[in-house]
């Protein structure tokens, strides 16, 4: 008799409109009504619970446009620290049923739980226990979505929101993922989906159905990638986050220096480098600290604790530079100097949507970073860093 085949079940847990749901927990009255959390009058939406998506409103959407859609929706900037708690529990109570735990953002995780069956029973049986925990402790609405690797399993999460729990049983991945539109496969953004669609590519299945090496033509090693997620296979394993306090960057120059300009590049360019490393762990930040040391050796430290966690490079350069000029007291020439990040948080939205201008900035940042990862640190610098010559 053959062994049988092992497979890894994996979770994955989204909880459902999860900023306006935590809202009404905390104000029981707004059950009911559309709610809505942006930032400010100039803002974006971030989160509509499902009663003002009725009214087409969705996130990322300006709040002006949402106001016409529904002016009498209740309109809320948020109560971010709420957030972070509710998020806490969540991975709290997920660390009872698995040491393999990993946190994506505020509101979702995967949770590796094949061999807990022994200590829990079945995955399905266990996953159905967690989402009514969530629901009993918590008194809010997770959907969850359960296969054999990451990719599908987030899709499954998605499936049947609010509340859903979908189940992708072992070898029918594919199955699964072909009658779907397309751009449900992570990944798929708007530019991609308008390119697949000229290519005739509306569902998971007929992306299925190109020959890879065609992908590869048209899109390089992401169509190669984009052919693997079209049969639902994903090798990714579920990989716990080493907490992270703090991350920093520091040049010691060669030469002591009293150059301004290229002091203030220096400091540009190791923000650039900090922030980057931020985005690449999912982390905010909302302290930033400078630090100086002179030529006598004498080293100085000064911070600053922003009003809210970020990880766009624009929202650190100003800081950095102003705790800089603030900090730097003596005539001394410059050994070092650096820049850390710390109070560090999940990356709490997907696109900084408290905000109109984030969003585009970062935007702008995850470009660099792409380019910056394939072709090096200096493929594409910011004239406020040019004076600087990274390290290597």
């Amino acid at each position: 008799m053959r062994p049988r085949a092992v497979h890894r079940v994996i979770a994955h847990l989204d909880f459902d409109a999860f900023f306006a749901a935590v809202e009404e927990n905390r104000d029981p009255s707004l059950r009911g009504k559309p709610v809505i959390v942006g930032g400010g009058e100039r803002g974006v939406v971030s989160t509509a619970n499902y009663v003002a998506r009725r009214y087409g409103i969705h996130s990322a959407m300006p709040l002006r446009t949402a106001r016409r859609l529904c002016p009498h929706g209740v309109y809320l900037t948020g109560h971010h620290q709420l957030y972070h708690d509710y998020s806490r529990r969540l991975m709290a109570m997920l660390d009872h049923y698995s040491p393999l735990v990993e946190q994506m953002s505020l509101d979702e995780a995967y949770v590796d739980l094949t061999g807990t069956e022994r200590l829990f029973g079945p995955p399905v049986r266990t996953a159905r226990l967690i989402q009514q925990r969530v629901a009993d402790e918590l008194d809010l609405s997770i959907s969850v979505g359960l296969a054999t690797n990451k990719l599908v399993a987030k899709v499954a999460s998605d499936h049947q929101k609010p509340g859903g729990f979908t189940v992708v049983p072992p070898g029918k991945e594919a199955e699964f993922l072909a009658p779907l539109p397309v751009e449900r496969l992570p990944g798929v953004g708007p530019a991609l989906l308008g390119q697949l669609r000229d290519r005739g590519v509306s569902t998971v299945g007929d992306l299925a159905r190109v020959p890879p090496h065609l992908l590869r033509l048209s899109f390089g090693e992401w169509g190669e990638a984009l052919a693997h997620r079209s049969r639902g296979e994903d090798l990714r394993r579920v990989t716990p986050h080493e907490e992270v306090k703090s991350i920093s960057r520091e040049h010691t120059f060669e030469e002591d220096v009293s150059d301004v300009s290229l002091l203030e590049s220096t400091l540009v360019a190791l923000t650039e480098d900090v922030c980057r490393r931020l985005r690449r762990k999912r982390l905010e930040a909302r302290t930033v600290t400078v630090k100086i040391r002179y030529s006598d050796f004498v080293t100085h430290t000064c911070s600053h604790t922003l009003y809210r966690p970020l990880d766009v490079d624009e929202a650190f350069f100003e800081e950095v530079l102003a705790l800089f000029r603030q900090g730097r007291r003596r005539r001394y020439h410059l050994r070092l100097v650096g820049v850390g990040l710390s109070n560090l948080v999940p990356r709490a939205w997907q696109d900084d949507l408290f905000d109109q201008e984030l969003p585009l900035l970062r935007e702008l940042d995850l470009k660099l970073d792409a380019i910056r990862e394939k072709y090096g640190k200096n493929a594409v610098r910011r004239g406020a860093a040019l004076p600087y010559s990274r390290p290597s």
